[in-house]
C-alpha cells in the first residue's frame, strides 16, 4: 500500500490525461497508452516478484513503474508542437470558474467511487453474518466477473461522453440521439450476452477463479442470482451518463448513485435479515431492475425536453427579444 499511494501522481495524472486526449480527437491513441502501461506492467510483474523475490511489494513496484511510463508518454504527447491543444504555463493558471465546474461535473464519478466503497463494506460484513468464507469468497469470484461483463460499458460511456457533449454545445441535438440510441442498443447486446453466459455455463465461470467444492456449489447458484437483471444495466449506466455528458451533474450524481446507496445497500440490509444469504443476493436484481426503470424514464422524458427546447427555440429565432422572453 506504501508503494502504491507513493505512485498515485502518476495514476492520477495518465488517467486523467488519458480522457483529455480522447476528448482531443485521438481515441486510438489514448488506447495505445493504456496498453503501454498495461504491457509494462504485465512484463515487470514476473520479474519483481519471482525474479527479485519481492512478492506483493515487487508487484506493487512494478505497478508504479508502469503508471510513471504511462505518464511520461501521455504527457509527452501534449508537449510536442504538432498537438493543437498544449501543455502551456499560462494556462495552468487555476481559474474558481473553471475548477468549479470540473468539479461538479466530475462529483458522480466521484460520488460512485465513494459508494462503491461504502457498499463493499456493508456487504462484505452482511456475508459474513450470513454466509461465512465461503460466502466471501463467493463474492470476490460474482465481483470479478461483474467487472469483466460490465468492462466493455465502461468504454462505451467514456467513448460517448465526448460525442454527446460536443454536440450538446453545438445544438446538434439528432447526433446525440443517434449516439445514444446506438450505445445504448450496443450496450445491451453487450450485458443481455454476458446474462446468457451466467445461465448457461455458471459452473464453468466459477471454476476460472476458485475450484473450491463450497465455493463452486454456493457461486453457481450466486452467478445466476446476483446477475438476473443484467441486461437492463445498460440502460441504468447510459441512461445517467447522458445527464453528466449534458453539464447537469446534480441530476446524473443522483441517477447514479440510485441503485448502488439509494437501493442496493438499504435492499441487502433489508432482505439479509428477513431471507438470510438468499435475499442478500437477490438484492442486486432488485437494486438492477429499480435503477433501471427510474434511470430510464428520467433519460426518456431528459430527451424529450432537450427536443422540445430546440424545438421552441427555431419557432422564436425571427425573434430574439420573444424567444428571451420565453425563456
Amino acid at each position: 500500500m506504501e508503494i502504491i499511494f507513493f505512485g498515485s501522481i502518476f495514476q492520477v495524472t495518465s488517467t486523467g490525461m488519458n480522457h483529455l486526449m480522447r476528448a482531443n480527437g485521438k481515441p486510438k491513441l489514448a488506447m495505445v497508452t493504456m496498453f503501454v502501461g498495461a504491457g509494462t506492467n504485465i512484463i515487470l510483474d514476473p520479474i519483481f516478484i519471482f525474479g527479485f523475490k519481492m512478492g506483493m511489494a515487487g508487484a506493487a513496484l512494478a505497478t508504479i513503474i508502469s503508471q510513471a511510463i504511462s505518464m511520461t508518454w501521455i504527457v509527452a504527447n501534449f508537449l510536442i508542437k504538432s498537438n493543437p491543444h498544449r501543455i502551456k504555463l499560462k494556462y495552468m493558471i487555476p481559474r474558481s470558474a473553471i475548477v468549479s465546474k470540473i468539479a461538479a461535473l466530475g462529483l458522480p464519478s466521484f460520488s460512485l467511487q465513494t459508494a462503491n466503497s461504502l457498499l463493499n463494506v456493508i456487504l462484505n460484513k452482511s456475508l459474513l453474518v450470513y454466509g461465512g468464507d465461503v460466502g466471501v469468497a463467493v463474492m470476490g469470484v460474482v465481483n470479478s466477473v461483474q467487472t469483466l461483463l460490465l468492462m466493455p460499458l465502461t468504454g462505451l460511456n467514456q467513448g460517448v461522453q465526448p460525442i454527446v457533449s460536443f454536440n450538446f454545445g453545438a445544438k446538434k441535438y439528432d447526433r446525440i440521439i443517434s449516439a445514444e440510441r446506438q450505445a445504448i442498443i450496443v450496450a445491451t447486446i453487450i450485458v443481455t450476452t454476458g446474462w446468457m453466459l451466467t445461465r448457461l455455463f455458471p459452473a464453468q465461470i466459477v471454476a476460472m477463479f476458485n475450484r473450491e467444492p463450497e465455493v463452486l456449489a454456493l457461486g453457481k447458484y450466486a452467478i445466476k442470482t446476483w446477475f438476473w437483471s443484467l441486461p437492463v444495466v445498460g440502460l441504468q449506466i447510459l441512461g445517467a451518463n447522458f445527464f453528466q455528458a449534458t453539464g447537469r451533474p446534480l441530476k446524473a450524481m443522483t441517477l447514479t448513485l440510485t441503485r448502488q446507496v439509494l437501493l442496493l445497500i438499504p435492499a441487502i440490509i433489508v432482505f439479509s435479515k428477513f431471507w438470510g444469504l438468499h435475499g442478500l443476493l437477490y438484492a442486486a436484481p432488485f437494486a438492477d431492475g429499480l435503477s433501471a426503470l427510474i434511470t430510464g424514464t428520467a433519460f426518456f422524458f431528459g430527451i424529450q425536453a432537450m427536443i422540445r427546447g430546440d424545438q421552441i427555440k427555431s419557432s422564436y429565432t425571427g425573434n430574439a427579444k420573444q424567444y428571451s422572453t420565453l425563456k
